[in-house]
């Protein structure tokens, strides 16, 4: 016999929403406690709701653990990614980027240069999480070296890596945004321009304007720097070797978990080719525990002591329990009640999209997943813009505005989670300074009152 879902009302959605947020709220930014923590609460209190609401522990069972699957891909790519950290730092991969870098980047654009190279490699490569773990490293690297404060180059790395995420035909994001309302992938990208466009040009702006302000660049620093990452790595185009073989995995669609895995062993080999004598013992641990730097560089060893799978143990334990939240909001009908009676009240398109977008930062505060972002809105709204005569892709834009460039500015959110745990910067610290996430969705609502690179039906080809 089928269950009986309880029916949950808007007030009732809403009502639960606002409390679990003034939780995590108290709990995360005012006291500083780890999400693990008033995550576990609010699940606590979202059972004790569900069961006197009257549903039954199998189904409140049932949200958690489908919460929770739709998070494996992430997961396995978080356990690669710490392996692959290690191991490009063993290789002399990210430190010769760091070298090479030092000698191209202007220190006086060095902001903004760090946000169009992200761009041009998230563009090419379709991955935010891997622009941030590989190159992203190496810069941040950099702009210690160069004196600036981390959380403005975490802005600037993590900018330019979701402007590649969000505009490459190879993203993920990109494709479930066009799948979930029935677009055209590349009539998809070019009505995000749009948008994008500007909110890039926005982005160039502000980290000219940061850069300028920042004025204790040591040369001296830098030198002693190139100076250590020579006398104790292995400095050569060589070792990029290993980037070039992940872009070109990525032109070919090869997905992101067989991609990291090849690009591991590759990296082991050009370790063997190097240091024919090295411990294999030694290689195979620092996968594990992670790569420990001892130049006697106190800043290079801060820098590059990092990686491994061990490393990524407190992000995965984060992202199954804000996927279990997640998971657990959606089975008891909390999101559905609050999307779906104000998807049908709303007719004009300046007021739609705005609806969109704030679902989708909505999706993205309380449930904590990119994906679930894009693809709970996009069918709460989809009878609403057909009914308004709008386009598939006018959707889709609202939602990659809303929903794929928000989840880097929450502090329990997958990609924040990550971003925040892989540069060492805490998403509360970086989020002012995350330029293009903030301004896409601003903009995003002015085109939609202003009705600028707005498609409808009859205009949707052109």
């Amino acid at each position: 016999m089928q269950e009986q879902q309880p029916q949950v009302s808007l007030l009732e959605g809403i009502t639960i929403l606002i409390i679990m947020l003034i939780i995590m709220g108290i709990s995360i930014i005012g006291y500083q406690i780890t999400p693990v923590i008033p995550i576990l609460l609010v699940i606590l209190l979202l059972m004790g709701w569900g069961k006197f609401k009257g549903y039954t522990w199998d189904t409140i069972n049932d949200g958690l653990s489908e919460g929770v699957l739709t998070g494996i891909i992430p997961i396995f790519i978080f356990i690669l990614i710490g392996a692959l950290i290690s191991v490009w730092i063993y290789a002399g991969v990210i430190p010769s980027m760091m070298v090479y870098g030092f000698k191209l980047i202007s220190a006086k654009y060095f902001l903004v240069s760090v946000f169009v190279v992200c761009s041009l490699i998230g563009l090419a490569i379709g991955s935010a999480f891997t622009v941030i773990s590989t190159i992203g490293i190496a810069f941040l690297g950099m702009g210690i070296t160069l004196g600036m404060h981390p959380a403005l180059i975490a802005g600037a790395i993590i900018s330019g890596a979701i402007f590649g995420d969000k505009t490459s035909p190879l993203s993920a994001s990109a494709n479930l945004a066009s799948a979930v309302v029935g677009a055209d992938l590349f009539s998809h990208i070019k009505n995000m321009l749009w948008t994008t466009i500007p909110a890039f040009l926005v982005s160039i702006i502000g980290f000219i304007f940061l850069g300028n302000q920042t004025q204790t660049m040591n040369t001296q620093t830098i030198q002693t720097t190139i100076a250590t990452l020579n006398q104790h790595f292995n400095i050569s185009w060589l070792s990029l070797i290993p980037i070039v073989a992940m872009l070109g995995f990525a032109w070919k669609k090869v997905p992101a978990i067989p991609t990291i895995f090849i690009n591991i062993v590759l990296t082991m080999v050009l370790i063997f080719i190097d240091h024919p004598n090295e411990n294999g013992l030694k290689i195979i641990q620092s996968i594990s525990e992670g790569y420990a730097s001892h130049t006697g560089n106190a800043q290079v060893d801060t820098l590059l002591t990092r990686g491994g799978i061990n490393s990524m143990l407190p992000t995965i334990l984060l992202v199954i329990v804000a996927l279990g939240l997640g998971g657990l909001l959606i089975k008891l009908q909390i999101i559905r009640s609050v999307m779906e009676p104000v998807s049908k009240h709303l007719t004009s398109t300046g007021s739609l999209i705005t609806a969109v977008i704030l679902s989708a930062i909505g999706v993205n505060l309380f449930v904590g997943e990119q994906y679930l972002s894009v693809i709970l809105p996009g069918n709460a709204f989809k009878n609403a813009f057909q009914k308004a005569g709008l386009a598939p892709v006018t959707l889709s834009r609202a939602l990659e505005d809303g929903g794929t460039v928000i989840n880097y500015l929450v502090p329990w959110g997958v990609a924040g989670i990550f971003a925040a745990n892989t540069l060492g910067v805490s998403t509360l610290s970086y989020f002012p300074f995350v330029i293009f996430s903030w301004v896409s969705p601003i903009i995003s609502i002015i085109s939609g009152f202003t009705g600028i690179g707005i498609k409808y039906y009859k205009s949707s080809n052109k």
